[in-house]
């Protein structure tokens, strides 16, 4: 790819640099929210939003635990501190991913029960939700780099064409990174849709 054309402007290089962070941190923060939707298969990120109150804080689950999936409709989460077993299953109970788990006393076992229909459809919805919050946050970028430039015209540190071009390139980066999360979409709405 040839060399953006904003990122060779000096001033609007540090525009160009922060504009592209915010929004690949957008597109990174909608892939952890893709990888913790549940699907019909258990997967270790399925509790990644699940805080556990340990000791008086809140601390995220996969710090106190190791967290498995050994079998399709199985997770395993075996805490590094025993004493905490109750605490993490009463986390996992309460943290509305229709998930029931048992404890043994070492270990607990999370039964993933097959999504039915409805819930699939649930599921669906939800990631649309999501999509459309993070679509949401890349424009809202895309709305401050063109108020950044327009500043930059004002106060004639760049020339017009400079402006126009810098402006078609913050949209072109704006589609291709929308682009991403609809493509990650599309790929874990057939993974929810899908009856295994």
């Amino acid at each position: 790819m040839a060399q953006p054309t904003m990122a060779a402007i000096p001033g609007l290089k540090d525009t160009y640099v922060q504009l592209k962070t915010r929004m690949e941190k957008a597109v990174e923060d909608f892939r952890k929210a893709m990888a913790a939707t549940r699907t019909g298969r258990a997967n270790v990120h399925m509790l990644d939003s699940v805080n556990v109150d340990y000791y008086g804080s809140q601390m995220p689950l996969n710090q106190i635990a190791q967290v498995h999936a050994p079998e399709a409709q199985l997770i395993t989460v075996q805490p590094f501190d025993p004493t905490s077993l109750g605490a993490i299953e009463k986390a996992v109970r309460t943290a509305d991913l229709g998930l029931n788990p048992m404890n043994d006393g070492k270990i607990i076992r999370v039964p993933v029960p097959p999504l039915t229909e409805e819930r699939r459809k649930d599921m669906v919805k939800h990631l649309h939700r999501v999509l459309e919050e993070h679509r949401t946050a890349v424009r809202n970028i895309r709305r401050d780099g063109n108020e950044a430039i327009k500043k930059a015209m004002k106060d004639k540190k760049v020339t017009e064409d400079e402006e126009k071009r810098a402006m078609e390139e913050i949209q072109k980066l704006t589609d291709d990174e929308i682009k991403k999360m609809e493509d990650m979409s599309k790929a874990k709405e057939k993974e929810v849709l899908e009856i295994k």
